[in-house]
């Protein structure tokens, strides 16, 4: 899903942008060679990266997975002058062994995993992923399963909830917003983003509103995070596409927040790494081979012009790999 950065709802911004992929020229320098084949856009969303990837070498195909079947149906349209080089599939890109064998694909040469919540779900007070307006605490990538955000903090203890919004938001004071929620929630459910902003803010110290970010920010981070397993998912994804790249495939993934990005830095890196036997050993005794080349010593970042175009792009890094045996 493209053009979606983390803890960028400041206070009172109502403002909306148009729905625009991040680091397009890069993905595209990554996964195209002009030999066509076949690439995989895990987290499709609107199709912004899928369609600069089948401009970029007319001989590739392209499989676009996405959670969110409102999301599928823009990029269908989007995508509708490829026909017979795009195959659309709903459903998680955690499963990408499952849809490429449904599909008759043994391997594919390319995979590309843009972790941010696009414009369209951001944008849309329905789906509850924001905090600027106000409307249902759902928060699900795919609404047609699992339990809303307002279920999940219904049912979850103040312990889990205190270990989710610091784990997954990095909210230091967690645990004051936890049983903010619990106070709460025994007086009557919260069902709305609005509710739950009140909560928080009352939650947290008033210096807290001097910062750039709305201070509910990291809690609706943490439960989005929670509600859909993302960091799980990100893990077993990594695992399956790696698996279905053929050799010199590429995996280029995008991520927008710290936790996603030490969880790709250290697939890649293991991967990549020649021994994984305890420092004090005076010889390998591990065989592992070297299943990847690191192609970016460092994350690469959207360039000021980039950011000025499309502020949402600007916590987003991008890493690549590409797969050696």
């Amino acid at each position: 899903m493209e053009a979606a950065a983390e803890l960028t709802e400041t206070h009172g911004d109502a403002s909306r942008s148009e729905h625009i992929p991040v680091l397009t020229q890069e993905v595209v320098q990554y996964l195209t060679t002009g030999r066509g084949g076949t690439l995989v856009d895990g987290t499709v969303g609107l199709g912004g990266h899928a369609e600069a990837l089948l401009l970029a070498d007319p001989d590739a195909r392209v499989v676009g997975i996405d959670r969110d079947p409102h999301a599928l149906e823009r990029a269908r349209e989007r995508l509708r002058r490829f026909a017979g080089r795009v195959d659309l599939v709903h459903g998680n890109y955690a499963d990408i062994g499952g849809h490429l064998a449904r599909l008759g694909l043994g391997s594919v040469d390319g995979m590309l995993l843009d972790l941010g919540v696009s414009s369209m779900q951001l944008d849309d007070p329905e789906r509850g992923f924001s905090l600027r307006a106000d409307g249902p605490l759902d928060m699900r990538m795919d609404p047609t399963c699992g339990p809303t955000a307002a279920e999940w903090l219904a049912t979850t203890s103040v312990v889990d909830l205190a270990r989710a919004i610091g784990q997954y938001g990095e909210e230091r004071y967690a645990r004051r917003i936890a049983r903010a929620i619990e106070a709460a929630r025994g007086r009557s459910p919260i069902e709305t983003t609005s509710q739950l902003v009140e909560v928080v803010h009352r939650a947290v110290p008033g210096i807290y509103f001097a910062q750039r970010i709305d201070p509910a920010t990291r809690t609706f981070q943490a439960l989005r995070i929670a509600v859909n397993g993302e960091l799980a998912a990100l893990e077993q994804g990594l695992r399956e596409g790696f698996r279905a790249l053929t050799l010199g495939g590429v995996f280029v993934a995008i991520s927008f927040h710290s936790l996603e990005d030490r969880i790709v830095k250290t697939f890649f890196r293991e991967r990549a790494a020649s021994c994984v036997c305890p420092p004090n050993f005076p010889e390998c005794r591990c065989g592992k081979k070297v299943e990847a080349e690191i192609l970016t010593r460092k994350p690469m970042v959207p360039s000021d012009l980039e950011i000025q175009k499309n502020p949402r792009a600007r916590s987003a890094k991008l890493r690549a790999a590409r797969r050696v045996a």
